[in-house]
């Protein structure tokens, strides 16, 4: 896999700077920020290989370690970098692709001392299972993107900083889905393998209970991230975040069903889910954004990521696994969610009660924390 991608890379790397000019305008980059970006995606997916491989056999430590020193070593050298270079935008742009370059290549070198030898039978098994995943990411990207383009064209660029704002806090709730996808999707593999479905649809419950807890957490304290990451002149976009939030909410759920349809293999489905979720997206824009201004686009995204939990549902019955999940309650765990955005919207105007409300909550974070930690580490654990 990882020589694949290498290859993939190296294609696109020839064809950018044989069709050089072409290139440039197509991306509005020069030609040293393509080149930069295409050297990034070359040891990208060494690292990413090598990080999915340790996940599912449970040796966290290598890829916390993997992501702490790209997190911190990506911070460190581009502020060095922005000091020392004149041009301060060069600063930043090698200084993200610098820690990542630098890991890759240690990966890569472990890669091709333990693997000896390229078996390419895997790649005709790998295109087939994920061609499709290009259609399904580019509209997962259009459906988070889209937004920003068409309000800048609709209502101008200032009310698209206050979106683009706003929406990466809210979007903060997805690091929760990837970190706790990360550990379940091992282990809901494990026991598809085992047949061990009646397992499955008792943990869902607690599974989605505790990322929906999680989120209303972060949801609590909104105006503060938006506050820290933007200052006061951005607070009017406060109401575009819970929206948001729980649009990160549905993405968790169809990610669960998106989980067995990649264990069966099964991808077109998703791909041609995310193209009508974005097409829903680009037509409720157009329509609601001169209407309702920027706030709209938050509302649709949402309607988006819903739509997309009823097509994941419903490829994942055709499979046969109807009853691998509690259904009921993630349903209605997904309703309650909807009046707790409504009512977190509307408390974010009272902020001594929001205030009450947000230590309540993290005292009862707490106390759940340690009478459920024995669950919460055998999980983690992939037990």
């Amino acid at each position: 896999m990882f020589s694949l991608s290498s290859l993939s890379a190296l294609i696109w790397i020839v064809l950018l700077n044989v069709f050089g000019n072409v290139s440039v305008e197509f991306f509005g980059l020069s030609r040293l920020y393509i080149n930069c970006m295409m050297v990034y995606l070359l040891f990208l997916p060494a690292v990413d290989l090598f990080q999915t491989r340790e996940r599912y056999f449970f040796k966290y430590k290598n890829t916390v370690a993997i992501s702490v020193l790209t997190v911190v070593g990506t911070s460190l050298v581009s502020v060095l970098l922005v000091l020392l270079l004149k041009n301060r935008l060069n600063g930043i742009v090698f200084g993200y692709v610098f820690p990542t370059v630098l890991i890759g290549i240690v990966v890569s070198l472990h890669f091709i001392h333990v693997g000896k030898r390229v078996n390419t039978n895997y790649w005709g098994y790998a295109l087939k299972f994920c061609l499709p995943f290009i259609p399904h990411l580019l509209s997962l990207t259009l459906l988070n993107s889209m937004d920003r383009v068409m309000i800048t064209k609709i209502c101008g660029a200032e009310d698209t900083a206050l979106y683009s704002l706003a929406y990466s806090c809210g979007h903060i709730v997805s690091i929760l889905l990837t970190s706790l996808n990360s550990a379940y999707a091992p282990w809901l593999g494990e026991k598809l393998v085992s047949n061990e479905h009646k397992e499955v649809y008792n943990f869902s419950k607690t599974y989605v209970t505790t990322f929906m807890i999680l989120a209303a957490g972060i949801m609590l304290i909104a105006p503060e991230i938006l506050l820290v990451l933007g200052g006061k002149m951005y607070m009017d976009a406060i109401y575009v975040m819970p929206p948001v939030a729980m649009g990160c909410v549905c993405q968790f759920v169809y990610t669960m069903y998106v989980n067995v349809e990649q264990f069966n293999k099964k991808t077109i489905g998703m791909a041609v889910g995310s193209i009508s979720a974005a097409l829903i997206n680009y037509v409720l824009n157009a329509i609601c954004i001169p209407i309702y201004g920027y706030y709209a686009a938050a509302y649709t995204t949402l309607v988006g990521f819903v739509w997309l939990v009823a097509v994941h549902i419903y490829l994942v019955h055709k499979m046969g696994y109807r009853d691998l999940y509690n259904e009921k309650f993630i349903l209605a765990a997904l309703a309650m969610m909807i009046f707790v955005t409504v009512f977190i919207n509307y408390l974010y105007k009272l902020t001594t009660v929001r205030y009450v409300f947000v230590v309540a909550y993290g005292a009862l974070l707490l106390v759940g924390i340690y009478k459920y930690k024995n669950q919460i580490l055998s999980f983690l654990k992939g037990k």
